[in-house]
Parts: structure tokens; C-alpha cells; sequence
């Protein structure tokens, strides 16, 4: 088969949607070799992604070529790709990331669109107004157009019906997986030049997530206040919400226990996560949850929201809080770090169940629904 992608994410995102789109052509390139992989892009970036795909001679990258789609890439990848989806002669088109080009109908291929969450429609305040608009009207255009909708999440399935009105019969859930990098034995050597690196602490609590209000930085940082020494590793994109953690760790004299890293290369994050005595991941919602898998996968503890998606990322065995509940956030930690025991029997328990999330779990399911 050659199947097309929209790998706008893969080349220029390095959070959630980027990581998901690089996993999966990735994983679908090392298990089904046989196929021909497209990947559309409104422009290529200097990143490991590019350096991996350039070693394979079947996957072929596409973006502008024309002087006026240079000029308006955005326009481009609404409808004048689907000039050049037609003349590859795609089986599947699959829109990795909410959305299909407007004029997809004149895709004579089955097309799929990978919806990830509809936060924007459950937390409207969170959103400016016009970004809400274009959110709502790709994301709904592209679950009208699609032949099979993937929902990375029950919740997310839900969500799409709840919203959108789309028949269950039209939507399949499939999870995410994280990096191949994570499941890659890790040497001392590499280890021990990652510590050095990133002058990580002997012990330490993990963070990683975009800095924004709605992953809820600032509930574990007033945890810090009813738990001696151990210092925060956060990892990720800052927002202005970063501004408001800061002045309140500043504030209680938190500041000296909060390690930032940023520009962090996706081969050192399995060591960083390893090495980390507890995750946490208190993020009032999402659509599923990578940093979760990434962490049980690293055979690390995971502390993360009660109800929602985070269930179906965490498993049975992981602990799960109110996330604007510091006090209750503070006593899971405070008894995660007393118990080696229970450390060890989280995290053989939590590595367990997530290899139903193993890339080639995943990439298997999905080339099903491209059959």
C-alpha cells in the first residue's frame, strides 16, 4: 500500500502531537516494511525525525513546490495538497493530527483522521475565541469527511460523539505508544553521561508536560512546601502559566528545589525518566497521556489525576489524586519515597500492563484499519 501522511507535526511540534506522529510512522515503517510511506509537510526541520526517515527509500516527503503554495503553506496544506495526494495514487490518507484538507472529497482514497482531544469544546475559557473557531471547524469538517475516525482515548470517543454527533460505528480507538527510544536498553555509559549533562540530582521528582494552566505545574510545586529536600525536574515547553509556578515557588522559597531543563534530546528523556524516584502527571484532562506510558514504560512510579483518560493510560496500579488537591498530592509522595517496596512493585506492575501499548501493538491495529 502507499499510504499518505500529514506530517506537519512529526517535522515541527516536539510535544504530544509531534511525538505521536513520529512514533507511529515510525513504528509502521520498522513492522510493515512493505508499504510506501508519503509524508506531507508545509516544511522540513533540522531533527532527529528527518535524520531517521532520510536512512529509508520508502518513505517520501512532500511539501511545496509551486512559488505561490511556498508563499501560503498554510493554504497548501488545506487544499492544494490534495492535487498531490491524487497524483501519488494513495490507498489512505491519514490526518494525524485533528484535521483533513477541506477539498479531501476529491480524494478518490479512504481518508482517516486521528482526532486527539476536544478540549478546547470541554474548556472553552481556556482558549482564546477565533482559535476555538478554526479549532471547531477543522476538527468537525474533518470527522464528517473521514471514513474511519481514530480516537486516541474512550474518553476522546466519547467526546466526538458527545459533540459532534458522529455514529460509534465510524469511530475506532486506538492508543498512543511512546518513542522506540523507551524501549531500548539503556548502558551505564549513556546513563551516566546524561546525568552529567543535565547535572541531575541522585533523587529527584519528574514533570513533563507543556508549562500551561491546564497540566497544573503549580499543584505540585505547593506540594514541595509539605515535603523536605527532594527537588522538582521539570521538562517542558513554557507558557506564560510558567511565570505564575515561578512566583509562587519563589514566593515560598521553593525556587533553589525546581530544576527546568529544556531542549531536551529525545534520546536522553528514558534516562531522565528512569532515574526519577515518582512521576507526576496532575493534569486536570486530556486525551490520553504519553508522558504516563513513557514513565511506566521506564519502569518509574506514576501519580496522575483521578478519572477522565488517565485510567486507561496508567492502569490499575498506578496512584491517582484529586490534581487540585496539593495536601493529598504530598501524602502519595510522601509515601511512594518511605516505601522502596512499593516503588518496585508499581513499577513492575505498571511495566507490565503498558505493553499493550508497544509500538508494534500499535502499529499493528492501525495497519488493520488501513487494510
Amino acid at each position: 500500500m502507499n499510504i499518505g501522511f500529514d506530517a506537519k507535526r512529526a517535522f515541527l511540534n516536539n510535544s504530544g502531537l509531534g511525538n505521536y506522529a513520529r512514533t507511529l510512522i515510525k513504528s509502521l515503517n520498522e513492522y510493515f516494511p512493505e508499504n510506501t510511506y508519503s509524508l506531507f509537510t508545509t516544511r522540513q526541520s533540522e531533527n532527529d525525525f528527518q535524520q531517521h526517515i532520510a536512512e529509508f527509500p520508502n518513505i517520501h516527503l512532500h511539501e511545496p513546490q509551486h512559488f505561490i503554495d511556498k508563499k501560503l503553506r498554510s493554504r497548501w496544506r488545506s487544499y492544494g495538497m490534495t492535487n498531490v495526494l491524487k497524483e501519488e495514487h494513495l490507498d489512505v490518507y491519514h490526518g494525524l493530527s485533528n484535521e483533513l484538507p477541506f477539498n479531501i472529497n476529491e480524494f478518490k482514497g479512504k481518508k482517516i483522521v486521528t482526532i486527539h482531544d476536544l478540549i478546547f469544546l470541554r474548556y472553552p475559557k481556556l482558549y482564546p475565541y477565533l482559535d476555538r473557531k478554526i479549532y471547531n471547524k477543522k476538527f468537525r469538517h474533518a470527522c464528517d469527511v473521514a471514513d474511519t475516525i481514530i480516537a486516541i482515548s474512550e474518553e476522546t470517543k466519547r467526546d466526538i460523539e458527545k459533540y459532534y454527533f458522529i455514529p460509534e460505528s465510524k469511530i475506532k480507538v486506538i492508543y498512543q505508544s511512546c518513542d522506540p527510544a523507551f524501549y531500548k536498553i539503556q548502558t551505564e555509559a549513556h546513563t551516566n553521561e546524561v546525568i552529567a549533562k543535565h547535572k541531575l540530582p541522585a533523587d529527584y521528582l519528574l514533570y513533563v508536560g507543556t508549562i500551561e494552566e491546564r497540566k497544573n505545574l503549580l499543584t505540585i510545586v505547593k506540594a514541595l512546601k509539605e515535603i523536605k529536600e527532594i527537588p522538582l525536574v521539570v521538562i517542558g515547553k513554557k507558557k506564560s502559566y510558567f511565570n505564575k509556578v515561578m512566583e509562587y515557588a519563589v514566593a515560598n522559597n521553593l525556587q533553589s528545589r525546581i530544576i527546568v531543563l529544556e531542549n531536551v534530546d529525545n534520546c536522553d528523556m528514558p534516562v531522565i525518566y528512569k532515574q526519577a524516584k515518582v512521576f507526576i502527571f496532575p493534569s486536570m484532562f486530556e486525551g490520553f497521556g504519553i508522558p504516563i506510558i513513557e514513565a511506566l514504560t521506564s519502569k518509574t512510579p506514576v501519580i496522575t489525576t483521578k478519572g477522565g483518560c488517565f485510567p486507561e493510560a496508567g492502569g490499575p496500579d498506578s496512584i491517582y489524586i484529586d490534581p487540585t488537591d496539593e495536601k493529598e498530592l504530598a501524602e502519595k509522595i510522601r509515601q511512594l519515597l518511605q516505601s522502596e517496596q512499593l516503588r518496585n512493585e508499581m513499577a513492575t506492575k505498571g511495566f507490565e500492563y503498558v505493553q499493550r501499548f508497544h509500538p508494534k501493538v500499535i502499529s499493528a491495529q492501525m495497519m488493520e484499519i488501513y487494510r
